[in-house]
């Protein structure tokens, strides 16, 4: 298991490239971050598809899968909980640890797929570092208006569903499929519904909590429509058509604020198009990465310092 240490957190890490060694080969660099109570792992299956041009770089965002301060086997990776706690849990502050990531694996300049939250995430982070990235995916990433009561009722929900995760639960069947039935229009392997619950149950209670409010607030829907509209970086903004969770008209409207984002919408699919359509998802985002083939030769793209 691969840490790196970022802002008085360690990050968990791993590198998928074509030839499967652990350490990147010169290739263009292509950076995954993964969507809220999740990790990533979900995106292994599409960081293989794109081996052929890419050096793949999963991690872990704080609080998250690997990276968690509650997780026993990497307790002694972690800084001691008074340097870590000064982190807070806005989307600015994950852009900021992604930035931290970047600078401890030696990465000047990256490729960028971002999913749910971690595009959210990762729109800031383009703002905030916009000569790092030479073109960005946003996955089921839009905006949404500000409403008192519907997001009061969603923080009591959610904190309900945030303290009340008993491990138990990974062994019943069929809850895997009960907890993804939400985020999907098409069923998924066992395998990968199981490794989500697994990652949901183990979060670290003040990220999955903390990140609720961050994501979902009324900062948010103040804040997010100026950031979509100040993006340069090339973007494609990929939406599924039954998503309900962030509806496809979110990312509609975010799109219609740039010229730099590209909209495509994946019919029959919901919150995880990449996996539940995989052979049309790899079609746009292949297309979308083609276009920069010139970028791809530059000496910028994928250098470590």
């Amino acid at each position: 298991m691969s840490y790196v240490h970022v802002r008085g957190f360690n990050h968990y890490y791993e590198w998928l490239t074509e030839s499967g060694n652990s350490e990147p080969s010169g290739k263009p660099v292509l950076v995954f971050v993964h969507g809220w109570g999740g990790s990533a792992r979900y995106w292994e299956s599409t960081a293989r598809e794109l081996c052929d041009r890419f050096d793949c770089l999963l991690y872990d965002m704080r609080g998250f899968g690997r990276s968690r301060s509650n997780d026993s086997e990497t307790l002694s990776l972690i800084e001691p909980p008074e340097t870590a706690a000064e982190l807070s849990y806005e989307l600015e502050s994950y852009a900021d640890d992604l930035a931290g990531l970047l600078d401890a694996l030696g990465l000047k300049r990256i490729y960028l797929n971002a999913h749910s939250m971690g595009a959210s995430v990762a729109t800031f982070f383009l703002n905030l570092y916009p000569d790092r990235v030479e073109r960005a995916i946003l996955t089921c990433s839009g905006i949404f208006e500000y409403d008192e009561r519907a997001f009061n009722a969603f923080y009591k929900f959610g904190g309900y569903v945030v303290k009340f995760r008993p491990r138990w639960l990974y062994g019943l069947p069929f809850v895997d499929r009960l907890f993804m039935q939400r985020f999907l229009h098409r069923s998924l392997p066992g395998a990968i519904s199981r490794s989500f619950l697994n990652d949901f149950l183990m979060a670290d209670y003040d990220a999955a909590l903390g990140t609720i409010f961050t994501c979902v607030s009324k900062k948010a829907t103040e804040v997010m429509p100026q950031e979509f509209a100040r993006l340069t970086v090339p973007t494609l903004l990929v939406a599924g058509e039954r998503d309900i969770i962030i509806p496809a008209e979110m990312g509609r409207q975010a799109a219609a604020l740039n010229d730099n984002i590209q909209y495509v919408l994946m019919p029959d699919t919901a919150h995880f198009p990449m996996l539940e359509d995989v052979p049309t998802y790899l079609q746009h985002v292949r297309k979308f990465l083609g276009m920069s083939s010139a970028q791809d030769s530059s000496p910028l793209a994928g250098k470590r310092s």
